[in-house]
């Protein structure tokens, strides 16, 4: 694929989560998509997840990649379809798509993959599919930890998130 066959691209994060789903690939969602489900009012243009790293998965991650056209975000217009081995790293995989963009993750801070996520994931519906999402609460401590300068900026944010929905859930509770 030349970049003169390169597309416009649309930004549907909708479309290409539901999509994530009917092609059964495991997943969580991490980053400020997996902030948004849970309420807070921030704005994100791609979708992060972590996935699970094993052939199978990987082999429908692929084949759904390819639905959806995704090759490599780059900063030149060299369009560089991604390769099954990208995704058996640790690294990230940047992605545009069809649908807007996805980032690949093999882990997030502290070195933290699939499995080790998946105890600390809530279960949201999303269109008749169970979705695991990154907890508020870990997003909020993940990024207490960091130095980059949008964490940073959202984090006052996503602090008074959750604290708006723990003092919300402790009320339900009386």
């Amino acid at each position: 694929m030349s970049s003169k066959n390169k597309k416009p691209q649309s930004l549907d994060l909708s479309a290409l989560l539901k999509r994530l789903n009917e092609a059964d690939v495991e997943f969580i969602i991490v980053g400020g998509m997996a902030a948004v489900v849970q309420g807070a009012p921030i704005t994100t243009f791609d979708l992060d997840i972590v996935h699970r790293q094993t052939d199978e998965n990987i082999k429908r991650l692929i084949k759904f990649l390819k639905s959806v056209d995704a090759y490599l975000r780059r900063p030149d217009d060299k369009i560089i379809l991604p390769d099954e081995r990208d995704f058996y790293s640790r690294g990230h995989v940047l992605l545009t798509t069809g649908l807007g963009p996805l980032d690949v993750l093999g882990v997030i801070e502290r070195d933290l993959g699939f499995e080790d996520l998946l105890p600390d994931s809530v279960i949201i519906e999303f269109q008749g599919h169970k979705v695991f999402v990154l907890s508020l609460e870990i997003i909020v401590d993940l990024k207490r930890e960091s130095s980059d300068s949008k964490d940073l900026y959202r984090l006052p944010i996503l602090e008074e998130t959750l604290h708006q929905i723990t003092k919300e859930n402790s009320g339900n509770k009386s």
